[in-house]
């Protein structure tokens, strides 16, 4: 199939796919010798996988290291078990990340309670 079509199936934009298709997530695409490209079956599949794993949370580098694993084999275990990989990572980033911002707060109640004690003894 041509671009339009992959694009009109896929529910993307022909640029989103010019876009994949350079960053490799597209795996193989034939390119005629008049320079059009046609996608198979199976860029399909794979522009459906982006939007799945993208939607999970995983940056387009991340699917990039993981889109080829999900098309080895048809139990597709590896692409997963290097999804749940993924996943522990932002999981571990974003327990870092809310406990950083605990700590935020903790020190802007902490200022508060601060600065209304001056008031309070400024006003007596």
């Amino acid at each position: 199939m041509l671009i339009g079509e992959l694009a009109r199936r896929a529910g993307v934009t022909p640029r989103t796919i010019r876009h994949y298709q350079e960053l490799g997530l597209l795996g193989n695409v034939e390119q005629e010798s008049n320079g059009y490209h046609y996608y198979s079956d199976e860029s399909l599949q794979r522009l459906y996988k982006v939007n799945v794993l993208k939607k999970l949370g995983l940056s387009l580098d991340e699917i990039q290291s993981v889109i080829d694993l999900y098309f080895e084999e048809p139990s597709m275990i590896k692409g997963k078990q290097k999804v749940l990989e993924i996943l522990s990572k932002h999981l571990e980033q974003t327990d870092k990340k809310m406990e950083a911002l605990d700590q935020f707060k903790q020190e802007i109640l902490s200022n508060m309670a601060r600065i209304q004690l001056m008031i309070d003894e400024m006003s007596n």
